[in-house]
């Protein structure tokens, strides 16, 4: 079953230009001028229900804008989008008491109130039974471990705590469909990894899909299996994440201890990375020379008493995969 699906989704803006010096006529002076700037272009893709999606894109490459269209707060300039069954922008209420959104940069919390008076406003909102609502509130509050600071004003807390008081607010009407654009930016990783733990646990528990946006590469590795990546509002990208890591992924590091000092090694696509004794860090160019060949070649010449291989972290995925679009971009 599908939860998300988008059929050529365009979305552009009316951007006005600046006009420089005058042009004939105080009219062509005063007019604006105003041009269409293409945010989302034509873009195309499905996320089955319970599946875990990261979004992923640069600055400006149309991530957030494809968000608020699904969430129905922004009408597309053409395309079609239906999320859960509905046309968001169509039947946005409708879609609103099934869904969930959290923005890294946009409460929902009551600036002045504790989250115990927000959470008691949306189960209103969303018109929750009050026996069922409790049940969830409480749970949530165990999970989230939110006891400590549920009656402190929001403007109190630390971004840490209000984070994971958003994203429990965004959880207490059982959403079939998350929406998190930057969920955790600007905490720290001991909360970074509760918050990650926590959405995880939901996913496998009630099925919840998760449609994700994020520069943190940890939320890609530890929250998500599938990836799509979109850069000047087309897509560049869409599959599993290992999928992405094998594609744009052509070095791995290969840490190697010998039983004597090598003294200095060459060998073709590779590169001695660090260098202490007989303990060795190479990285290895796997699209000009295998890991089974550079193995091979050092064991005619040395011993080997250990040895791991392993891929560079996601941050280097991601950092190669926004370089590829910059050149095709330029290109």
């Amino acid at each position: 079953m599908e939860s998300i699906r988008v059929e050529r989704l365009e979305k552009s803006f009316r951007v006005k230009t600046k006009q420089e010096g005058f042009r004939g006529s105080l009219k062509a002076l005063v007019k604006p001028q105003w041009t269409d700037k293409k945010a989302v272009e034509g873009i195309t893709f499905s996320v089955r229900q319970g599946e875990t999606v990261a979004f992923l894109g640069p600055n400006g490459a149309g991530k957030s804008t494809t968000i608020k269209m699904l969430t129905g707060i922004l009408h597309p300039t053409s395309g079609r989008a239906e999320v859960l069954g509905c046309c968001p922008w169509a039947e946005r209420t409708k879609l609103a008491y099934r869904i969930g959104s959290v923005f890294g940069q946009k409460s929902q919390l009551w600036y002045h109130l504790p989250p115990a008076d927000t959470f008691e406003l949306m189960s209103r909102i969303y018109e929750l039974r009050r026996d069922a609502y409790k049940r969830r509130r409480d749970d949530l509050i165990d999970r989230f471990e939110l006891g400590p600071y549920l009656h402190t004003p929001v403007r109190k807390l630390s971004l840490g705590e209000r984070m994971r008081c958003e994203i429990a607010a965004s959880l207490l009407h059982r959403p079939q469909a998350l929406f998190l654009d930057e969920p955790t930016i600007g905490l720290d990783v001991v909360v970074k990894q509760r918050i990650r733990e926590l959405i995880v646990e939901l996913n496998k528990e009630e099925g919840t899909t998760v449609f994700l946006t994020s520069h943190d590469p940890g939320d890609v590795e530890k929250l998500c299996d599938r990836a799509i990546v979109i850069n000047n509002g087309s897509l560049a990208f869409d599959g599993r994440v290992e999928e992405m890591k094998r594609q744009f992924l052509t070095h791995k590091t290969v840490q190697l201890a010998l039983e004597e000092d090598p003294g200095t090694l060459e060998l073709e696509g590779v590169e001695v990375t660090a260098k202490e004794g007989a303990r060795l860090t190479l990285s290895v160019d796997t699209e000009t020379t295998a890991i089974e060949t550079v193995l091979a070649a050092v064991m005619t010449r040395h011993r080997i008493v250990d040895m791991t291989a392993q891929d560079p972290p996601m941050e280097d995925v991601i950092t190669r995969i926004y370089g590829q679009c910059r050149k095709e971009a330029a290109g």
